[in-house]
């Protein structure tokens, strides 16, 4: 009884959550994609943050300077070998995981995560931190939370649309739950992953990304990821530099791309293992001569904020993070590249704040250190408005916004329209021999389920029928006749069309004993083909595509055998739908 009751329910949750405007049970899966969300990321920082305390002198995580020599450079090549083992025996072809990885199955595979890919990145990302790659976190909380809420929404066999919220839901979390910004993970889960502006997926990904961050703050507090006072500009004479700022930030930006497609296109002829043993070595260099880079590193971005690095160490640390980073990245470590372009950015700006100095204009290392980190997270990813939410947000400062403006668009039009870059994950996907392109078409078609845009009425009926039989077919006011195959549909007629031919034969005073084929009487007859219940507007678009059919019928299998017919689509539903 029970189970018959949770089936009935489920199958009307999901033919509602096909349609675009199911907003009160997306909001319910929303929440509940947030919390899930939070609580995975939540293991893995505790995960990270412990085992560095344990192990890093004064019990500090991310303390790799306290470190002897020899230790920086063994743990790279331990956290190299604990990954070619996770990813020889473990990784089944996965070898691209973080935000590209979700991106691309969101683009090509309806959103659908595995959970081998999930305890890869869990432990992979976690062994590369722990060892000291130049890797961030943020790629591995956007892919654990897209992959929990990815595997929820299978679990509960959702339509593939509310698949894809759900994964943008998780993608938000992972960025809420990272520096406690959710407005920013809203924005980044909508501008890079969902690509969509919609009611329907703006109220669960906000309300994922609220769950998140309430998870994150009763377990780590409410403290900013970031001690950063309030800022905004205090001179006109300052937007001289803030623009100096921005160009040079995506100058810096273009070319952290530009290495991490030539070592990733490059790499391509060496064996996964022998490309995680090759980062495992670079890391272990840059352990010995520049620790300040190994490992997430903003305890270092802490230092720039107050300005108490060194001109030229600034400067070195710029171009030993970009290197680092673009090796492990583009070798295949699987870590983040939002925590490295922070990093890089704030080194930048603080060192734009001291060459400001020496010209005369004293500012705030904090306000360009963090002006620097928007401009670089902007131009890098190519998402200019999550990178201004983000510096908002980090301070509470409503100064920040116009010369955060200024630089984050600067910044952006030097890479892409200068250099002629796209993001960081578009780049590394196609380094990594993965396309990955999207239209307007194709993201409404995939916010949309079949069963949203489906015709419900028709009837299903033999071939060879009587005078009687047609009666009883035509007897419901169907729109549709889906004739019956030996095996399933074979065509699918107009019921009008049934009509017409019932009043000619009435009028020929025929007697109404005679047969009837469909599949013979004047009409016009459908091939047509099934489609999941679960599909999307897009999958069933693709299938009439590679069919050159102009229907299907939408479909479930409820037993072994046994299909359940939902309704009738056909190219002109599919496009009424979008337009």
């Amino acid at each position: 009884m029970i189970t018959r009751w949770w089936r009935n329910n489920l199958e009307r949750l999901q033919l509602q959550l096909a349609k675009q405007d199911a907003l009160f049970p997306l909001a319910v899966l929303g929440c509940a994609a947030g919390v899930l969300s939070g609580l995975v990321i939540v293991a893995f920082r505790l995960l990270v943050e412990e085992s560095q305390a344990a192990f890093f002198p004064g019990g500090e995580s991310e303390n790799f300077e306290g470190l002897g020599w020899q230790a920086r450079m063994l743990l790279p090549l331990a956290g190299g070998v604990i990954l070619i083992a996770m990813f020889r025996w473990g990784g089944k072809g996965i070898h691209v995981l973080g935000v590209a990885r979700v991106m691309e199955r969101m683009a090509y595979h309806q959103g659908y995560l595995k959970l081998r890919g999930l305890l890869l990145q869990f432990f992979g990302a976690a062994a590369a931190i722990i060892g000291g790659f130049s890797v961030g976190r943020e790629g591995p909380h956007v892919y654990l939370g897209a992959a929990g809420s990815s595997l929820m929404g299978q679990w509960l066999n959702v339509p593939n649309n509310t698949i894809r919220t759900l994964v943008g839901c998780g993608t938000a979390a992972g960025i809420a739950a990272s520096f406690n910004t959710p407005l920013a993970g809203v924005i980044f889960a909508l501008e890079v992953v969902m690509l969509e502006y919609t009611l329907a997926s703006f109220l669960p990904v906000i309300l994922a990304a609220a769950s998140a961050t309430l998870v994150s703050i009763a377990v780590f507090g409410n403290a900013p990821a970031f001690d950063v006072s309030i800022m905004g500009l205090s001179d006109l004479s300052d937007v001289f530099f803030i623009l100096l700022l921005g160009i040079a930030a995506g100058v810096l930006s273009a070319g952290f791309i530009h290495m991490v497609q030539m070592i990733a296109h490059h790499s391509r002829v060496l064996r996964h293992w022998q490309r995680l043993l090759l980062a495992a070595l670079t890391a272990s260099l840059f352990g010995l001569l520049l620790p300040q880079v190994m490992g997430i590193g903003y305890d270092t971005v802490d230092q720039a904020l107050t300005g108490s690095i060194g001109l030229s160490l600034l400067a070195l640390l710029v171009i030993g993070k970009l290197v680092a980073t673009s090796a492990c990245i583009g070798l295949g470590i699987p870590g983040g590249m939002i925590g490295p372009a922070l990093f890089i950015g704030a080194m930048l700006g603080s060192l734009f704040s001291q060459l400001s100095a020496q010209a005369g204009i004293h500012v705030d290392p904090g306000f360009f250190a963090l002006l620097g980190m928007g401009a670089m997270m902007g131009a890098s990813l190519q998402a200019p408005l999550a990178a201004l939410v983000a510096m908002m947000e980090l301070t509470y400062s409503p100064g920040i916004i116009m010369p955060g403006m200024v630089v984050v668009v600067i910044a952006s039009l030097t890479s892409s329209e200068l250099f002629g870059k796209e993001s960081l994950f578009i780049s590394m996907l196609k380094a990594s021999g993965m396309d990955y392109s999207s239209s307007p078409v194709h993201v409404a078609l995939r916010g949309m389920g079949v069963a949203g845009a489906m015709n419900k009425s028709f009837v299903r009926s033999d071939a060879i029928i009587d005078q009687n039989q047609a009666a009883a077919v035509l007897e419901a006011r169907p729109v549709w006749i889906l004739i019956n195959g030996e095996e399933s549909p074979a065509a699918l007629l107009r019921a009008v069309d049934l009509a017409s031919y019932i009043d000619r034969e009435d009028e020929g005073g025929d007697d109404g004993k005679g047969t009837i084929d469909l599949m013979d009487i004047p009409g016009k007859r459908l091939e047509i083909h099934s489609v999941h219940i679960r599909a999307t507007l897009l999958e069933a678009r693709e299938i009439l595509d590679r069919s050159s059919l102009q229907a299907l019928y939408v479909q479930r299998q409820t037993a072994p055998g046994i299909h359940h017919i939902y309704g009738i689509l056909t190219r002109e539903m599919i496009e009424s739908a979008y337009q």
